[in-house]
């Protein structure tokens, strides 16, 4: 059992990793989340590798642990305020960090939906046994939360500078 577990763990830690990153925008707390996610998964390992899928399982205790932790911080700490000036070019330069940045301005089920779409590849299938909702629910979260995301993004979510953009050469 014990090896079971430790073998999840080397096979998982860093999807898990990116997961929580996503998800908490910060590596601290996303390092903190991942291990409390896998302590809660390791007291709980004989019925979790059980299961049809572990793996889903173990997503869905970080996806619950994330979610509590940001109702906990929203409920302590106002809304700064603090967003990249328009055309503040140093602010723009790190786009991970905007994304970032943007994917926890998302309401919880929105982002969860995206970050399991985008950054664990789940299908609208799995993403819907994930949080128990319907996919249809899935796909209209996903289509909103990435309306919301290319509305903050407005340059990356135009034409790409390589192709041309009208008008015949």
């Amino acid at each position: 059992m014990e090896t079971d577990f430790d073998a999840f763990v080397a096979a998982r830690s860093a999807a898990l990793f990116r997961g929580a990153l996503v998800l908490t925008g910060n590596r601290d707390a996303a390092e903190d989340l991942v291990q409390e996610t896998l302590e809660r998964a390791c007291r709980k390992w004989r019925a979790i590798s059980a299961k049809d899928a572990p793996d889903a399982y173990v997503r869905r205790i970080m996806v619950n642990l994330a979610n509590d932790r940001w109702r906990r911080f929203r409920r302590t700490v106002p809304d700064s305020g603090d967003r990249v000036a328009p055309g503040d070019e140093y602010g723009q330069v790190d786009s991970r960090d905007q994304l970032v940045r943007a994917l926890q301005q998302l309401p919880m089920r929105m982002r969860t939906v995206v970050v399991l779409r985008y950054f664990h590849d789940l299908s609208d299938t799995e993403i819907a046994v994930d949080l128990d909702i319907s996919p249809s629910t899935v796909r209209s979260q996903l289509a909103r939360g990435i309306e919301r995301l290319r509305s903050q993004f407005a340059a990356l979510s135009g034409p790409s500078p390589r192709q041309p953009q009208g008008g015949i050469r």
